[in-house]
């Protein structure tokens, strides 16, 4: 279910969202999305199952490269791409581990309801945690002048993402328990 919503996610932003972004900022667009939907589906997935969900995830992230991705923009096996995919995916569950060693276990559990705020202070940990990794990453790719601004695209892209899918999953879970003849 995660590699496939995670697919999905990616997909609507690579055929949606990302080339609207290119008319106006080519230049980010090669390395981050200013709404990246894939992060709401790894912060969400990491919520409920836990560090199980980066298995999925990475999986997930490298099937998303395998559809979308040009073979002459990159290749899934190039090592800096392999490593793109595992900060991506594991962006999430550090954010999550991070807040559990500071004393707040934010994981599903028993009870599934979380108020949002925190889900998205987690999301945004997790943001600031991929943006940074990505960036490393991919620092012999990016040019000097354009790193503050790849890091702040990735940082944003990622929370608008999950407010998006966030969003999005609340109104389907409403419009299923407000159905008529349920």
């Amino acid at each position: 279910m995660i590699v496939v919503a995670y697919v999905l996610a990616h997909g609507l932003t690579a055929m949606l969202i990302t080339p609207l972004q290119s008319r106006f900022i080519p230049e980010i667009t090669a390395f981050a999305s200013l709404v990246y939907l894939p992060h709401g589906v790894r912060v969400l997935s990491v919520w409920l199952l836990g560090k199980i969900a980066f298995l999925p995830l990475f999986a997930g992230a490298f099937l998303s490269e395998l559809l979308f991705t040009p073979a002459d923009v990159s290749r899934v096996t190039d090592p800096v791409i392999l490593a793109s995919l595992v900060v991506g995916a594991a962006s999430a569950v550090l954010a999550f581990e991070l807040f559990r060693l500071l004393g707040y276990n934010l994981y599903a559990g028993r009870k599934f309801r979380i108020h949002w705020k925190w889900l998205l202070l987690v999301g945004m940990l997790a943001s600031v945690i991929n943006s940074i990794g990505q960036s490393l990453v991919f620092s012999g790719l990016i040019l000097s002048e354009a790193v503050f601004a790849v890091v702040m695209t990735y940082a944003v892209g990622d929370l608008i993402g999950l407010i998006v899918t966030t969003l999005v999953l609340m109104f389907c879970f409403r419009w299923i328990r407000l159905r008529p003849g349920r």
